[in-house]
């Protein structure tokens, strides 16, 4: 770990970091178990994840924890899931909140139970003062209803005559999304091998660097971050221009 961390360089280091957690259900079936150990132990990594950012000073990192497209998954799993969100999210995001972290939401959180909803909002609350980073939960998240969804708000303005097309540019465009106060990503990482955005922060991730790794989520710790961080800082980031 400390040959990793004599590899990394601190003055390029990413702003905000976007993490597809993806290998849960493999990982479980791999050793037998039910699809929802394999989420259980998935907080194993985002533990080693959050300490990996605060480590290196990383101030954004957004997390794919459940997608818009994950409802249409077994009911059976589905109930799992949020029972497990139900009974163990009080006590993790009490934790982030003691690494003086900031939680924020993006997604369609209104589908998610009002107990889950009233856990959310509380420790946003509680957390907004926090001055070590922050952390971003994609909840019942797709890229594309957020793009929609911005898209239909500016539209109406301009039916209603508050708007006209002359005032419809990039960054009016990104302050009609949910991560209108966020910064863009700048490196997106994908775990268990699958070389996919999966309509996640489709706008967000314009210009950012994608890394791919095989491993499964459940066993993605810190080094698995560093090495991502490292690839990362190998690469020329040119946003269209020459070198």
């Amino acid at each position: 770990m400390k040959n990793l961390l004599k590899e990394i360089d601190y003055n390029n280091i990413p702003h905000h970091v976007a993490i597809i957690m993806d290998g849960n259900g493999r990982w479980a079936e791999k050793r037998g178990k039910l699809r929802t150990f394999g989420h259980e132990k998935a907080m194993l990594s985002v533990r080693d994840t959050i300490n990996g950012c605060k480590e290196l000073g990383i101030p954004y990192v957004t997390l794919y924890v459940f997608s818009s497209e994950n409802w249409n998954r077994p009911k059976k799993e589905i109930n799992d899931l949020m029972r497990l969100f139900h009974t163990n999210l009080k006590i993790h995001l009490e934790e982030i909140h003691e690494k003086n972290v900031k939680i924020i939401t993006i997604g369609e959180i209104e589908r998610f139970s009002e107990m889950i909803q009233k856990e959310l909002s509380f420790f946003i609350k509680k957390t907004e003062h926090n001055t070590s980073g922050t952390l971003i939960l994609a909840l019942s998240y797709s890229a594309r209803e957020e793009i929609l969804r911005a898209t239909k708000n500016i539209a109406k303005k301009v039916c209603d005559g508050f708007l006209s097309l002359r005032d419809i540019n990039d960054s009016f465009f990104k302050n009609h999304l949910y991560t209108k106060d966020l910064p863009d990503v700048d490196l997106i990482i994908r775990t268990s091998g699958e070389q996919r955005i999966s309509n996640f922060l489709l706008w967000q991730s314009a210009y950012a660097e994608l890394y791919f790794t095989n491993i499964l989520w459940p066993d993605f710790r810190k080094k698995d971050f560093f090495e991502a961080i490292i690839n990362y800082q190998k690469r020329k980031r040119r946003f269209g221009n020459v070198e």
